[in-house]
């Protein structure tokens, strides 16, 4: 549980305040308020669930902000008086969580003061990732019984479908829940990064958006009924880091291209922009050739990157518009691209049809350039499509948010082991094939699930920006915390980590410049360091954590022909901790501040 202590470190190292976690105990049972959602439910010291919450989602899957307007404590339980407005909704809600003995339940009853167009209003439960493997009894409405387990692979679609109770054991607790008001089914979030496994209202399968109408209301309910079936398991206390080669290179790390608006008098040329950190191998560009600004993105990023590569994104409808965007590329930057991928603007995969046409292109035009396909969005896509994906494409590719689903600290902190799984899953999809990761950015730099059109911008230009410039909420308040650089280095470790599992060839991160950059035109953020940082890793030979590490410790490092090594060690804790890193058959102790990033360097001199 964190403490107030913890609370405040926490809101000043990200720079947004968050509302105080309150602890609640109810006998066996204990979570945290934490804003509107019941977190970490636990029994007997034993976790439950990661989450209950009330949500209510718009017709483009956007979340609707949820306000906490009384919380109501009483004898055996706690409520939460909510309302859900914004993005079209007016929602009042009561979340009421009473526990007695083994049981707890969490209802919610809600009404609209609006109409709207929603694709879900209601309850979710998120399961840990810790359950994965674990064995998963399944009980529909028609009272027939499935056994499963909780996906240990990322599972590309339901794991788990017309849900009426859940049953498993976990840390040496049988947990039941029973859900009624709605017919739930369950998804792998760890898809999009997210820490869990979502047990969610209102299947998929039915249509959506749905009207509601002023007046209508919910009722939908988990109850948990738990009993100790044997110990807790044993808390893992490492505290020696033992980094170890994996055989394989450190990827490089790329920039995306800024998409702010231009600096005041229009583009820069390159020789005024200020250096990049030393090691930054190039930066990638998306050219959406829908919208009248890509060729001028073009133009801007050539000129941004100086002498640096280009990897370059077409997103387009149709092949005639891949081959333009090839001669356009081919014409002011061939010599100096890196890498050319193709996707559709409908699906954000590499389609058949698209990919032969850039095949084509490429030949001709940009014959040593390497192709890339996959998924432009999240790893979501690359799992459930690759499989339709053309046969031959050479490298694959994918991109990472922390925040496809929700925006607290909490998620962006538990998305960075999940960014190591789903690279693992990648490795396993490309089968040997290089993996391009990226870019990896805090907020989506579009919205994948939209089912309205989105906006293309006016006018052939890059004076106002484009891409994520366009998107409402692209930016995050956060880019510019001291404690991104302890996050970026966290999820460099997570995803170049899977070395030995996949060959990532290059991680890319955020944009240059601006508010979803690594600086302003006041100077660098503290984000520009960890770029820094990891950029130097490159030339040498990856070393990984053998084994586990101690929570909210992350580590990564290389080594070189010459013996001379380097690691960086990372915390995402709002405590102190202090380790060992074993490196080339030295110990080196280590005070680690919350959110620190601590670097080491020596030299291997056994024969």
């Amino acid at each position: 549980m964190t403490t107030p202590d913890e609370a405040a470190l926490l809101d000043r190292v990200w720079g947004v305040a968050e509302p105080e976690p309150v602890g609640v105990d109810l006998g066996a049972w204990r979570f945290e308020l934490r804003g509107d959602e019941v977190a970490d439910l636990a029994f007997d010291g034993s976790p439950v669930a990661r989450s209950v919450r009330a949500v209510a989602r718009d017709r483009d899957w956007n979340t609707v902000p949820t306000a906490v307007e009384g919380v109501e404590r009483f004898e055996g339980g706690c409520r939460l008086r909510l309302a859900m407005r914004g993005l079209g909704a007016d929602v009042t809600a009561a979340l009421t969580v009473t526990a007695e003995g083994e049981r707890i339940a969490v209802s919610l009853e809600a009404t609209a003061h609006a109409e709207f167009l929603s694709n879900r209003l209601g309850l979710v439960v998120l399961h840990p990732p810790a359950l994965a493997g674990e064995a998963l009894v399944v009980g529909g409405h028609s009272g027939i019984e499935r056994r499963t387990t909780f996906p240990e692979a990322v599972a590309p679609h339901q794991p788990a479908m017309d849900i009426a109770t859940l049953a498993w054991a976990h840390d040496g607790v049988a947990v039941r829940a029973e859900f009624a008001g709605e017919v739930f089914e369950m998804e792998d979030q760890r898809n999009w990064t997210d820490a869990s496994y979502k047990t969610y209202s209102t299947p998929l399968s039915l249509p959506f958006p749905v009207r509601i109408e002023p007046g209508a209301g919910i009722a939908q309910a988990v109850t948990f009924t738990a009993r100790r079936t044997g110990e807790r398991r044993a808390a893992p206390r490492a505290v020696v880091v033992e980094l170890v080669g994996t055989g394989r290179p450190v990827p490089e790390v790329l920039l995306g291209a800024s998409t702010a608006p231009d600096p005041t008098g229009g583009p820069a040329d390159a020789a005024d922009r200020k250096p990049l950190p030393e090691g930054v191998a190039g930066l990638l560009v998306e050219l959406d050739t829908r919208t009248p600004q890509w060729p001028a993105a073009l133009r801007r990023a050539d000129a941004e990157a100086g002498a640096l590569r280009l990897d370059v994104r077409i997103v387009a409808e149709h092949p005639g518009a891949v081959r333009e965007a090839v001669d356009a590329i081919a014409a002011l930057a061939a010599g100096r691209v890196v890498r050319v991928g193709v996707f559709s603007t409908r699906t954000h995969v590499s389609e058949p049809p698209l990919w032969a046409a850039l095949a084509d292109a490429a030949r001709e035009r940009l014959a040593d350039v390497e192709l890339v396909g996959g998924a432009r969005s999240h790893f979501t896509e690359l799992n459930r499509r690759h499989g339709d994906l053309p046969r031959g494409i050479p490298s694959l590719t994918f991109a990472i948010t922390p925040q496809m689903h929700a925006t607290e600290r909490a998620q962006f902190v538990e998305s960075v082991p999940m960014q190591g799984i789903v690279t693992r899953d990648a490795g396993r999809i490309a089968a040997g094939r290089p993996i391009h990761v990226g870019p990896i950015t805090l907020r989506p730099r579009y919205n994948a699930v939209a089912t309205t059109t989105p906006d293309p911008g006016s006018g052939p230009t890059t004076a106002h920006g484009y891409g994520a410039e366009l998107v409402p909420g692209a930016s995050d308040p956060r880019q510019s915390s001291a404690a991104l650089e302890a996050w970026t280095v966290a999820s460099f470790a997570a995803v170049a980590g899977e070395g030995r599992a996949a060959d990532v060839a290059s991680v890319a991160y955020f944009e240059t410049d601006g508010p979803r950059g690594i600086r302003s035109s006041a100077g660098e953020y503290p984000v520009a360091r960890a770029i820094a940082a990891i950029a130097a890793l490159h030339g040498g030979e990856l070393l990984v954590p053998d084994g586990a590490l101690p929570p909210g410790v992350h580590a990564i490092g290389v080594r070189r022909e010459d013996g001379a090594w380097r690691a960086l060690v990372a915390s995402l804790a709002p405590r102190a901790a202090d380790v060992e890193v074993l490196v080339a058959g030295r110990t080196h102790p280590v005070a680690l501040p919350p959110y620190g990033v601590v670097d080491l360097a020596g030299r291997d001199d056994r024969p």
